[in-house]
């Protein structure tokens, strides 16, 4: 298994390397010709659009059937209650760090003060709808009408709420539910085999994303928006120097253990610019990490809604570069406000296309910032999608092992739990 998850990290990063190579070759040709090559990038969306339709196609049956049986092997309601809070303690925690990061180094660095770029102007459309940020949108959001609906749709928090409530109802009844566990602990294992099949053609859905955008952008979307670039990855290495240090203080030196086993899913988050393509390896690696498969199954599921910290972080970094960039200025009050909003608004939108941006779109017109700043994000915004993919990727893991470790369901390469 080592030795399979070698090659494909491997693999991987030669995708990432030729797909580069490719599509500059791409850009350069068409550059010649005077045409366009949004053709050449449609046609070879296709791996990756196959690969993550895919993935979508996995993800609700191995988060429900996992997130049973790991509900229903806790026992009881007390259980479920213990692990969920630790759990939402470390997400609301994790959130305000990244948030907070974002506010304090977009501050520092100030990308949008140097900004050699023309505005939009300030009633263009962006194309993006607002975030519904009202209590009652949220709490539509979070409970579903239909698990059927909510599974065809991938919503993933609403398939966690079902499935919840599904669990303790299966634990509460006891003996009865057992033939209806097993069988859902079957179906986990079917689907873990389904994602070792799929998660085969993940170069080409690697090749397939960095080969279309370098030949539609060109190199010159990097030498234009390069020192944002460079500022935003910047910040998330800040943001993953903290969650390592946070992480290290409460797992010891097994958290380099844990970095280096997720850096399969981190570099397949990272290619196709989705952390939701890297939930099924990311499970199999935190079970092989040593974290206990219930625990598992039930943080990492929540994870994806509540707890996408480089989403965070470029929430705040995003809106205030495009405040700085219309010269708007905003107070520390301001600022801490925005950071409060967009800790409550962020919350289970996973799932929802460009999902930072919608949230971001929602929040700059309560602060009087023109939307049509975010036009200037979105030529690069696949670029900046990468780093926050990866990043959620990590934080997640890195969530599930610490709530593992508080529960003292650890497990070491010693095969003893780590008190």
């Amino acid at each position: 298994m080592k030795k399979s998850s070698n090659r494909l990290t491997l693999y991987i990063f030669l995708a990432m390397v030729v797909g580069i190579g490719t599509g500059y070759a791409v850009y350069l040709s068409y550059e010649k010709a005077s045409t366009t090559p949004q053709t050449f990038a449609d046609n070879v969306a296709i791996f990756t659009d196959i690969f993550l339709r895919l993935v979508k196609m996995i993800i609700a049956p191995l988060v429900f059937s996992t997130l049973v049986v790991g509900v229903a092997k806790l026992g009881d309601i007390k259980a479920v209650g213990r692990i969920g809070g630790k759990t939402m303690l470390w997400f609301i925690s994790a959130t305000f760090v990244s948030l907070f990061l974002g506010l304090v180094l977009v501050n520092i660095m100030k990308p949008g003060v140097s900004l050699q770029l023309p505005l939009p102007d300030a009633h263009a459309s962006t194309g993006i709808s607002k975030a519904n940020m009202t209590l009652k949108g949220f709490f539509q959001h979070l409970v579903p009408d239909s698990v059927i609906n909510a599974m065809a749709h991938n919503e993933i928090l609403q398939i966690v709420v079902f499935a919840i409530f599904f669990g303790v109802a299966a634990a509460a009844i006891g003996e009865k539910a057992n033939p209806v566990v097993k069988l859902l602990d079957s179906v986990a294992h079917i689907m873990l085999k389904v994602t070792g099949f799929v998660m085969n053609f993940a170069p080409f859905a690697v090749f397939g994303a960095m080969a279309g955008i370098i030949a539609v952008k060109g190199p010159v979307v990097l030498v234009t928006y390069g020192k944002f670039i460079l500022q935003f990855y910047a910040g998330l290495l800040c943001l993953w120097i903290v969650i390592a240090l946070v992480g290290y203080s409460i797992l010891g030196k097994s958290v380099f253990r844990l970095l280096i086993g997720i850096k399969d899913p981190l570099l397949l988050a990272f290619g196709t610019a989705s952390s939701e393509a890297a939930y099924p390896r990311t499970m199999e690696e935190l079970e092989r990490f040593g974290c206990d498969n219930r625990i598992v199954s039930f943080v990492l599921p929540l994870g994806y809604s509540f707890n996408l910290d480089g989403s965070m972080m470029y929430m705040t970094f995003a809106s205030l570069f495009i405040a700085q960039a219309y010269g708007i200025p905003l107070t520390i009050d301001q600022q801490i406000t925005m950071l409060l909003v967009l800790m409550v608004t962020s919350k289970g939108i996973a799932g929802v296309p460009r999902a930072s941006l919608v949230v971001i779109a929602g929040t700059l017109s309560m602060f009087n910032i023109p939307e049509a700043g975010l036009i200037l994000l979105l030529g690069v915004d696949h670029l900046l999608d990468m780093g926050r993919s990866a990043t959620n990727v990590i934080g997640n893991a890195m969530a599930t092992a610490v709530v593992s470790k508080w529960e003292n369901k650890l497990v070491t390469e010693n095969n003893t739990i780590q008190e």
